[in-house]
């Protein structure tokens, strides 16, 4: 089995895990812990978080795909494309099955950045989404680009628990779904 397969079977391993623990409403007290450290980070990381964070939304499969365009790179545009925007759909579909809440539903005393958000909280499409265009990418890239590109991904799940908007779970499960996208988009 290649590299890529037995990323792509384990991510999803870890995935299903995940979404059993989140289907279950219980959140952990390690997991409210590691929210909460994130939650109370200080105000001024919230603008440069802000920015992070939109390379998980569903306009970033675009520009990331335009980038691709630009640099006659057809192939990882309509990879990152593809891959981008059925992650971004598998999440809407994957919260409502699983019916998680959002932090505020679970617990007291959430500091909410931004707007409030609305809907379910498993996974979180953000870092799903930004996973998946690192991952798809980082093949197209040299190393040390590939590599800032998964950072950034990790830093766009923090951001998240940073606005309210994701308990740990959810994202370590837009974690495991992107990775197993990135992953199967190799296949």
């Amino acid at each position: 089995m290649t590299r890529r397969r037995v990323r792509a079977v384990a991510a999803t391993a870890v995935f299903i895990g995940l979404a059993e623990h989140a289907s279950r409403g219980r959140v952990s007290e390690l997991e409210e812990r590691v929210f909460r450290t994130v939650n109370a980070l200080p105000d001024w990381v919230n603008g440069p978080l802000w920015v992070v964070m939109q390379s998980g939304s569903l306009a970033a499969v675009g520009v990331a795909s335009g980038v691709a365009v630009a640099a006659k790179n057809r192939d990882a545009a309509l990879r990152l494309g593809i891959a981008g925007t059925a992650m971004w759909g598998f999440c809407k579909v994957v919260k409502h099955s699983i019916g998680r809440g959002r932090p505020g539903a679970h617990l007291d005393e959430v500091v909410i950045r931004g707007l409030p958000q609305s809907g379910l909280g498993f996974p979180s499409g953000h870092t799903a989404v930004a996973f998946t265009l690192a991952g798809v990418a980082a093949p197209y890239l040299p190393r040390e680009i590939a590599v800032g590109g998964l950072v950034g991904a990790g830093v766009v799940g923090i951001a998240r628990m940073y606005v309210g908007a994701h308990l740990p779970a959810d994202i370590a499960g837009g974690i495991a779904a992107g990775v197993a996208a990135a992953a199967a988009s190799r296949l």
